[in-house]
C-alpha cells in the first residue's frame, strides 16, 4: 500500500521562497535605467562566461574556430558594453536636466529601440573583424602567451599583411569608441552645469550620486580600453595585455557590485525579497 502510494504521488510542487510571489516585484526598479542596468548586467555576464571557463581549463589548445568564436563575442560584448553605457549616459542626461519631460522621452518604445540599435550595431562590429581575421595567414609558432583570442595577439602572430585589418581596427575603434565617449563627456559637461544650479548641497550631494556608479564603471571601461586598442601593432606588449584582462575580466565582475552595493533602490527590492532591511556596507 506505501509502495502504491509512493508511485502515485511521484510529483512535487514548486512554491518558491515565498507564497505571495508578487512581493518579488519592485516598481522602483521599473524604470529605463534599471532596464539597460539588466541589459549591461547580462552583457557583463556573457562576458566572463566567454573567457573565464577556457582561461581556467587544463587544456590550453583552441582551435582555429573556436578562437575566431571567442574573439567574435569578445568584440561584439565591448561593443555592446560600450554602447549601453553610452545609452545610460543619456538617459542620466534626462533625468537630470529635463526631469518633467523623463517619462515621455524615456518612453519603453524608444528604449526598447536603443537596445536593439546597440545589440545590431556590436554584432555587425564583431562579425566585420573576425571576418577581417579569417583573410589573415598565420604561420610558425601556434603559441599564444595570452589568457584568450584577441584581436592584437592574433595579428602579432600573423605572416601575412596585415596593414589593412589594422587600418580598419583603429579607425572604427576610434570611431565607435570615441564617438561615444564624446557624446557621454557632453551629457555630463551639461549634467554637471545643470548640478551646480541647485541651490541645496544635499540636493547636489543626492543628484551626483545617480551618476557617481556609472561614471565609476565608464572611468574603469575607457581607461584601459583606449590604452590597448587605439595604439600601433609594434608598440602592443605584456601590459597591454594585464589591461585587456581588466576590461575583459575584471570590469565585468565589478561591473554589479559598483551598481547595487551603494545603491539605495537595489537595497530595498533586496530586502523586500529577504523579508528583512538589508543593510548597505560602510
Amino acid at each position: 500500500m506505501d509502495g502504491d502510494n509512493q508511485i502515485e504521488n511521484s510529483q512535487f510542487l514548486l512554491l518558491g521562497m515565498s507564497e505571495s510571489p508578487e512581493q518579488h516585484s519592485d516598481s522602483r526598479l521599473h524604470t529605463p535605467m534599471y532596464f539597460f542596468l539588466a541589459n549591461l548586467s547580462f552583457t557583463d555576464l556573457f562576458f566572463v562566461t566567454n573567457t573565464i571557463p577556457k582561461m581556467l581549463s587544463q587544456n590550453k589548445a583552441i582551435s582555429y574556430a573556436g578562437c575566431l568564436t571567442q574573439l567574435y563575442f569578445l568584440v561584439s560584448l565591448v561593443t555592446l558594453d560600450n554602447l549601453i553605457l553610452t545609452v545610460m549616459a543619456y538617459d542620466r542626461y534626462v533625468a537630470i536636466c529635463h526631469p518633467l519631460h523623463y517619462v515621455t522621452a524615456m518612453s519603453p518604445g524608444l528604449c526598447v529601440l536603443l537596445l536593439c540599435l546597440c545589440w545590431g550595431l556590436s554584432v555587425l562590429y564583431g562579425l566585420l573583424l573576425t571576418l577581417l581575421l579569417t583573410r589573415v595567414t598565420f604561420c610558425g609558432t601556434q603559441e599564444i602567451y595570452y589568457l584568450f583570442c584577441e584581436t592584437y595577439v592574433l595579428l602579432r602572430l600573423a605572416c601575412s599583411n596585415t596593414h589593412i585589418i589594422h587600418t580598419v581596427l583603429i579607425a572604427t575603434g576610434c570611431f565607435i569608441f570615441i564617438t561615444t565617449l564624446g557624446f557621454m563627456t557632453t551629457s555630463y559637461v551639461r549634467i554637471v552645469r545643470t548640478i551646480l544650479q541647485i541651490p541645496s548641497a544635499s540636493e547636489k550631494y543626492k543628484t551626483f550620486s545617480t551618476c557617481a556608479s556609472h561614471l565609476g564603471v565608464v572611468s574603469l571601461f575607457y581607461g584601459t580600453l583606449v590604452m590597448v586598442h587605439l595604439q600601433p601593432l609594434h608598440t602592443y606588449s605584456m601590459k597591454d595585455s594585464v589591461a585587456t584582462v581588466m576590461y575583459a575580466v575584471v570590469t565585468p565582475m565589478m561591473n554589479p557590485f559598483i551598481y547595487s552595493l551603494r545603491n539605495k533602490d537595489m537595497h530595498g527590492a533586496l530586502g523586500k525579497f529577504l523579508g528583512r532591511p538589508f543593510q548597505r556596507p560602510k
